[in-house]
């Protein structure tokens, strides 16, 4: 019996001894070096958006593989850029910076029409404005798995440019009447009533951009009585600016709009006062606690 116990003991022994050499064998496999992508352009000095020309190419970004080294050797697998833009001075850190993903492109081409809407609509540069644009590309190993972390990031260098963007067609449609008002559920707002009075019309900033300042009831956003909506009538439910998103009721701090869509903008949670901020230009409404 006891040396049926002792011939027990040495295969368990064995056993382990065999996984942790199993363990030790295991391929590891890490990063060991990359080289920073190198960015070159097209255009030197000025892009030009000839707005007698929209369809004609403004500018080609091309940037060199970072060359990601593995222990396994070189691999450009899940390799990711960002192409940058941002204005001289913000270090791509500004809040008008902005950022397109490519995956696995090293080049991007972009029509005088294309650009000139980044320009202006995604990063709000003035148009009829020169403005001093900066320009880097940056690479990273995308993750495996969604949440995780974005690994081994390399920046460029940077590349500087003027622009002078024209000012493209809004993505919303301004309302012809000139006027925006205000309706919706709130018991502040007049629970639906329409027309509404004249506390309840937006005040219009430019041809593309209203504005308004009105305390609101709060509530359950996804609840009729605590929605609203834009209308470019007073007194007319023919047409109206609603929200894009889906389901209703999400998005009360803002978001995506346009014209007689099918979905009310979310009020609040909290009651306050709150300014209410629509631009056409963008396609974007915003909505702050004051």
């Amino acid at each position: 019996m006891k040396r049926q116990i002792n011939k027990i003991w040495f295969l368990a022994g064995g056993c382990l001894l065999a996984l942790a050499a199993c363990k030790k064998d295991e391929a590891k496999v890490y990063l060991e070096s990359g080289t920073p992508p190198v960015l070159s352009a097209s255009q030197t000095g000025t892009i030009p958006l000839p707005v007698t020309d929209t369809l004609a190419n403004a500018v080609t970004f091309s940037w060199t593989n970072p060359n990601y080294q593995f222990n396994t050797g070189i691999s450009s697998l899940n390799v990711s850029y960002s192409l940058q833009f941002d204005t001289v001075g913000g270090n791509f850190t500004s809040p008008v910076m902005r950022t397109l993903t490519y995956s696995p492109d090293i080049s991007a081409t972009m029509t005088v029409s294309v650009f000139n809407s980044f320009l202006a609509n995604n990063m709000g540069l003035l148009a009829g404005m020169s403005h001093n644009l900066q320009v880097r590309v940056q690479s990273y190993i995308k993750p495996l798995s969604s949440g995780s972390p974005e690994a081994d990031t390399l920046n460029s260098n940077s590349l500087n440019f003027t622009v002078t963007p024209y000012s493209p067609p809004p993505v919303v449609t301004p309302p012809a009447s000139g006027e925006l008002w205000l309706v919706g559920g709130d018991t502040k707002l007049g629970a639906w009533a329409n027309p509404v009075p004249a506390a309840q019309q937006f005040t219009k900033i430019s041809n593309t951009e209203y504005k308004i300042t009105i305390a609101l009831s709060g509530g359950d956003p996804t609840n009729g009585s605590d929605q609203y909506l834009f209308l470019p009538v007073n007194g007319s439910w023919s047409n109206k600016y609603a929200s894009s998103a889906t389901p209703a009721g999400t998005l009360s701090g803002g978001g995506t709009f346009g014209y007689n869509l099918s979905n009310n903008f979310a009020g609040p949670s909290s009651a306050g006062t709150y300014t209410i901020d629509v631009n056409f230009q963008s396609g974007i409404y915003t909505v702050t606690q004051n």
